[in-house]
């Protein structure tokens, strides 16, 4: 690190937890980001702002005007304009010394070869398929899984590290079978309960690469904003699970 960047992470580097040497952990790492939406929008911006060194963010989606009330990494203006396009010109005026890869044709032929590139995933899709081929892509490479969910006024996140003997991964929680997708298109969303969510995703990602206190690893975090009440429940690993087991 040069003096500019003591200076940009100071108030990080003074937490007697982080320091030099594990905000030089998070300037080494490359975390891929799924999703420039209402989950993708806090993460990356906390992130970039936080010095990860690289952040590759896959998206093949354009801003649209319904995106604006908790997408809020994607501005006016940027209607009509790929999200990854807009949320990189963001990041960059956040924090310039960073790099951004941007993908638009992140597929299930692909998918592989770009978690093996990352440190860290973050998945921010909304729906079950997409989710069950992040998981299995993760626990083949061998790469923790910060997963979040979010619809009306509630919310959930967990991290999946299904590639440990002792840890479950996502489709041990749900399986293929009897889950039915909801989003915020047909249940709606009240806006900063993403952004609740999605920080607390940047948070997990930034703990579990310094390796710091509470990384809801075999743990569901579940959030009710409505009532404001947090509760969290274990998840087992499943030994029929075809992904991890």
């Amino acid at each position: 690190m040069n003096d500019q960047d003591l200076l940009r992470y100071s108030r990080q580097i003074m937490l007697p937890q982080v320091g030099i040497e594990n905000q030089q952990k998070l300037l080494d790492s490359t975390m891929l980001l799924i999703g420039m939406g209402g989950l993708g929008s806090p993460s990356a911006l906390y992130l970039a702002a936080a010095g990860v060194g690289h952040l590759i963010i896959a998206d093949f989606d354009k801003v649209e005007l319904s995106n604006l009330q908790r997408q809020v990494i994607h501005h006016t203006q940027d209607i009509g304009k790929y999200k990854v396009d807009s949320a990189k010109a963001k990041m960059l005026a956040i924090n310039p010394t960073i790099k951004i890869t941007t993908l638009k044709d992140l597929t299930v032929d692909n998918l592989d070869l770009w978690v093996k590139k990352a440190d860290i995933v973050l998945d921010g899709t909304d729906n079950f398929e997409t989710r069950f081929q992040i998981n299995k892509a993760c626990v083949h490479a061998r790469v923790p899984l910060v997963s979040a969910a979010v619809i009306r006024f509630e919310g959930q996140l967990s991290v999946f590290k299904g590639y440990q003997a002792d840890q479950p991964c996502y489709q041990c929680l749900y399986s293929k079978e009897g889950n039915s997708d909801e989003n915020c298109v047909e249940n709606g969303i009240l806006a900063p309960v993403a952004g609740l969510m999605g920080s607390l995703q940047a948070l997990q990602a930034v703990k579990t690469i310094m390796n710091l206190g509470e990384q809801l690893t075999g743990q569901l975090l579940m959030i009710d904003a409505l009532d404001l009440s947090f509760r969290s429940v274990k998840i087992s690993k499943d030994a029929a699970c075809p992904i991890c087991g």
